[in-house]
C-alpha cells in the first residue's frame, strides 16, 4: 500500500499574509502594513510575573483547563462584558488559534457546513476544512459588511451546522449592529445551529465601548453561543500565545477533551501573568488606534479610495475595484514599484479589496500611504 497523507490538506495553502510579508520583507526598505501585530509590548509588571513564576518553581503540570486563579478571572473579566460564564466554562487556549479550533471540532461532523460572513480570516475556513466541513460563505461586501437576514438564508442548507461571527471584524474593522445580530439570533434558533462567536477584538471597539457582541445580547442562546477570545491584540501579547474558550458547561466539558488530547494545557508558568494582564486598562490602546483609524480615513479619502469606517480592531479595507485587476496583482505591484505591503483581499475570500493594518507605528502608517498615493496616482493617470 503507497504511503498517503490526510488528503483534507491538500485544499489547503499556507497564510497568504505571512506570505505577503515575507516577500516584502525581501525588499529593501518596504513598509510592512500587512499584520495584525500591536507595536507596543506587553506591559512590564506582566514581564515579570513570569520571572516570579520561574522562581517559584511553577514548572510543573497545571490542571489542563488551566489553573483556578486563571479561570476565576476570565469568569470576572467576561461577567464586566456582560457575558456569563463561571470558572467552570471556561479553557484557557493557546491563543485564540486553538479556541477556535476547539470550537469547530466539537461541533462539527464529516461533512457538516459552516456559514462564515466575508471578507472573514482564512483560519476559519482551514478549520472546517480540516474538521472534513463545507465552508460556506456569506458574501457582505454589498451591504456595507453587515449581515443581511434573506442573504444568510439563502445559504442555509440542511447540513447548516454553525456559523462564524467575529465583530469587530478582521479584516474589515467594522463591528455588527443590531439587526445583523438579531438576524443571526433568528437563524440559529430557526435552524437549531451554533454560533462561535470570534470576540478577540471586543476590547477594542472605539466609540461603543464596552461593545455588547452576540453573546452580550443573547444570553438565552447560551445553549449553543461559543465564546473565543485572546489576550492577543489589546494586551500585545501575540508571541505568548494564551486564549480562552466558554461555553455552557455541557458544551465546555466536550471541548475540555479535544484540548486536553491537542496540547495537555497551556505552560503553567505564565498563568499567573496572564492574569495580571487582565488587569491591564486598554483604553490607551484603543485611543491610540482611534486617532490612526482617523488619519487613515483621511488619507484614503483623499485618495480615492472607498472604505467602509471601522469601528474597531486595528484594519481598514478600501476597495480597489475601480482599477479592474485582482487584488493579489495590485499588491505585489505595490510592493515592487512602491515598497509598501498590504494584504489582498482575496486572503479574506473579498476580491477587489486590500487590508491595511494600522496597528504599527505612525511613521510607518505615514510613508506607506505616501507611497500607497504615489501608487493610485500612478494607476490612474495610466488608466487615461
Amino acid at each position: 500500500m503507497a504511503l498517503e497523507l490526510n488528503d483534507a490538506l491538500d485544499s489547503l495553502q499556507l497564510s497568504g499574509i505571512r506570505r505577503i510579508t515575507a516577500k516584502a520583507k525581501q525588499t529593501p526598505g518596504c513598509v510592512l502594513l500587512t499584520l495584525g501585530e500591536p507595536d507596543g509590548n506587553t506591559a512590564d509588571e506582566v514581564k515579570r510575573e513570569v520571572g516570579v513564576s520561574l522562581e517559584a518553581n511553577d514548572t510543573h503540570y497545571p490542571p489542563n483547563n488551566g489553573k483556578e486563579g486563571l479561570r476565576n478571572t476570565l469568569s470576572a473579566h467576561m461577567a464586566r462584558r456582560g457575558l456569563s460564564y463561571s470558572a467552570d466554562e471556561v479553557i484557557v487556549t493557546c491563543g485564540a488559534t486553538e479556541a477556535l479550533f476547539v470550537a469547530l471540532t466539537c461541533v462539527m461532523n464529516p461533512g457538516d457546513e459552516v456559514i462564515v460572513p466575508t471578507p472573514a480570516f482564512g483560519l476559519y475556513e482551514s478549520i472546517v476544512t480540516l474538521n472534513r466541513g463545507v465552508f460556506v460563505a456569506l458574501d457582505t461586501s454589498k451591504t456595507e459588511f453587515q449581515i443581511d437576514d434573506e442573504a444568510l438564508r439563502s445559504v442555509a442548507s440542511p447540513r447548516t451546522k454553525a456559523i462564524v461571527i467575529t465583530s469587530p471584524n478582521n479584516p474589515t474593522g467594522c463591528a455588527y449592529d443590531e439587526e445583523s445580530l438579531a438576524a443571526v439570533a433568528r437563524f440559529a434558533c430557526e435552524h437549531d445551529v451554533f454560533v462561535i462567536c470570534d470576540d478577540v477584538y471586543a476590547s477594542l471597539v472605539y466609540d461603543d465601548f464596552p461593545y455588547r457582541g452576540f453573546a452580550c445580547r443573547y444570553p438565552d442562546l447560551r445553549d449553543r453561543v461559543i465564546v473565543c477570545d485572546s489576550f492577543s491584540k489589546p494586551y500585545a501579547m501575540t508571541g505568548w500565545r494564551l486564549g480562552w474558550v466558554a461555553a455552557d458547561a455541557s458544551i465546555a466539558a466536550q471541548m475540555a477533551k479535544i484540548h486536553q488530547y491537542m496540547v495537555s494545557s497551556v505552560p503553567s508558568f505564565v498563568q499567573r501573568a496572564a492574569e495580571r494582564a487582565l488587569e491591564q486598562d486598554v483604553a490607551p490602546a484603543r485611543g491610540v488606534y482611534r486617532e490612526r483609524r482617523d488619519y487613515v480615513l483621511r488619507r484614503l479619502d483623499a485618495m480615492g479610495l472607498p472604505c467602509v469606517h471601522p469601528a474597531g480592531a486595528f484594519y481598514a479595507f478600501p476597495s480597489i475595484e475601480r482599477f479592474g485587476m485582482p487584488s493579489e496583482e495590485f499588491c505585489l505591484r505595490l510592493i515592487d514599484e512602491e515598497g509598501v505591503a498590504l494584504v489582498p483581499g482575496s486572503c479574506f475570500s473579498a476580491e477587489g479589496f486590500v487590508r491595511l493594518s494600522y496597528c504599527c507605528s505612525m511613521e510607518s502608517i505615514e510613508a506607506g500611504l505616501d507611497r500607497l498615493e504615489r501608487f493610485v496616482l500612478g494607476l490612474e493617470g495610466a488608466q487615461g
